[in-house]
């Protein structure tokens, strides 16, 4: 067992900044599922979205946001994340993050769905370069213990009180350590989970491996309302190739003037749609693509900024045209072919401004949350963004509120008295091909009531073969994942059914259009 003041799950962004802002006063743990690196926030390309430039302003990045969150957006949340959004880049610059300037200033870029330029980045790494310092701070500071390879299962609650209580207060988790196979009891005062999204639920995703919605399906298990998961955003533009996988052209690109086009004829297509062209939000530009490569039965339609100068586009997307050129694709004269793919989880585990779930003692921060700031579609390089500011304001209502906060007491051990190690690990696997198989073709870019109803016949079958195994086994990191990946798809579908409309991300053909009031999904557990 280890015992802290706070314990974070998850070491990306949102943890780590809740992490530094508390360590002054507090002993803080933080958790990351394999390497302290391996997150969603070291995948993030293009940058941060901030008032910055002359002639922008608060109210325009809120219009923008709220633009393409579809109605649904909770506009205090908006207000607050885009008004705190300078403060957390001067800290950022603070903590040594090498962004990217054009004389004095920063060099601000545009992408899709912003009216101006407005997004802070590190050459096309930007996620990279945020973590590296981040973690540089945390592996610095005496309060922070970070504890690699810990594969969270469940939330320790008052159910787990050597006394069984029903009050749902939240006492840290439990987690299997990769190194040794056992199962950890991690308890502390306050926990927040900082555990990124549920790409990986997906066939095809910018996702890293490991985001298999845990966080939002403990929350959920342990009794916390969850939100709008039907809001999945796929990326227009992910790289097509059979060598590799999950490989994001940032939004940047097209920012800087990249057109989409039909490979055979080269005509440019995103005019002939929408007034913004290329810089139309993600949820339409997916949807452009998605509805040209099935028209016309492509596998790929071709991102082009070849029209810009060789030495622009090298300058600007480093990372990118060294990656391509390995794959014989040089972006400075070639177009790259590209295709959608699930990329950002909208919905999650409902928070108040303070970070706080409907469980006390719990927290959550980032992608895993919904906080009201993205609405029915997220808008480009607000999601770091939020990592920041919410990481934040955890860490600020914990701290005010500390002496509120009882003492843990007893929680019982992990027992495994009752299982045995699995000798059909293909279930495993056979399982997690499904669901992401089914999901994809299902639950993704455009749907149907009959394909989410399909999609929930099969999760209701694959649920009582996965309780029955988790029953019977002892747990592994596999296990858990598949556990936490169906239960997240049985929320998208529940959530998916229960939305009688078309609103951003959430495509239907059987409801079209858009009803005159946006109202969250709210699942009770």
């Amino acid at each position: 067992m280890t015992e802290s003041d706070i314990l974070i799950v998850g070491s990306g962004a949102a943890g780590l900044t809740a992490a530094l802002n508390l360590a002054d006063r507090f002993k803080v743990t933080v958790l990351a599922k394999g390497k302290l690196n391996e997150g969603s926030t070291a995948w993030a390309q293009g940058g941060i979205a901030a008032v910055l430039e002359p002639g922008d302003t608060f109210d325009s990045h809120i219009e923008d946001t709220m633009v393409a969150g579809a109605g649904l957006n909770d506009r205090a949340t908006v207000e607050f994340v885009v008004e705190n959004a300078p403060a957390a880049i001067e800290r950022l610059q603070k903590l040594g993050v090498p962004f990217a300037t054009e004389g004095n200033m920063l060099h601000l870029t545009r992408e899709g769905g912003h009216s101006h330029r407005r997004i802070v980045h590190v050459a096309d790494a930007t996620g990279w370069a945020v973590l590296d310092a981040l973690l540089k701070a945390a592996d610095a500071h005496p309060n922070i213990t970070m504890v690699p390879d810990q594969v969270a299962i469940d939330l320790a609650t008052s159910r787990h009180e050597m006394r069984y209580s029903g009050a749902g207060h939240v006492w840290g988790i439990y987690a299997v350590d990769r190194r040794t196979g056992r199962v950890v009891l991690h308890r502390a005062r306050a926990t927040i989970l900082a555990t990124g999204g549920a790409g990986r639920t997906y066939q095809f995703s910018t996702a890293p491996k490991g985001a298999t919605g845990d966080g939002i399906a403990m929350a959920w298990r342990a009794g916390a309302r969850v939100s709008n998961m039907e809001f999945m955003q796929f990326h227009p533009t992910c790289l097509y190739n059979t060598q590799v996988k999950n490989f994001l052209i940032t939004e940047a690109v097209r920012g800087e003037g990249g057109h989409l086009k039909i490979p055979e004829t080269g005509h440019r297509f995103m005019p002939d749609l929408d007034p913004r062209a290329e810089l139309a939000p993600r949820d339409i530009v997916a949807r452009a693509i998605d509805h040209e490569i099935k028209r016309l039965g492509l596998d790929y339609v071709h991102l082009d900024i070849s029209h810009q100068p060789p030495a622009f586009v090298r300058e600007h997307f480093p990372n990118i045209h060294e990656k391509l050129l390995s794959l014989g694709i040089d972006m400075t004269v070639q177009p790259i072919p590209v295709v959608p793919a699930q990329h950002y989880t909208c919905g999650g585990v409902i928070v108040d401004r303070d970070g706080r779930t409907d469980l006390p003692g719990l927290y959550a921060a980032g992608e895993v949350t919904q906080s009201g700031l993205h609405g029915a579609n997220r808008l480009a390089s607000n999601s770091l963004l939020e990592c920041f500011v919410y990481g934040e304001a955890c860490a600020n209502h914990i701290a005010a509120h500390w002496d509120d906060l009882p003492p843990p007491p007893a929680i019982r051990p992990w027992d495994e008295s009752r299982v045995t190690d699995s000798d059909e690990e293909v279930v495993i696997k056979q399982n997690w091909t499904e669901i992401r198989r089914f999901m994809w073709n299902y639950v993704g870019i455009v749907r149907t009531t009959k394909r989410l109803e399909r999609a929930q016949h099969r999760i209701r079958m694959l649920t009582d073969e996965v309780n029955d195994y988790y029953g019977h086994f002892r747990v592994t990191p596999d296990l858990i994942e598949l556990r936490n990946l169906l239960q997240t798809a049985e929320l998208i579908v529940r959530c998916a059914l229960h939305r009688k409309e078309s609103r951003g991300l959430h495509y239907t053909l059987d409801y079209p259009e858009t009803l005159d009031d946006a109202v969250d999904t709210i699942l009770i557990p």
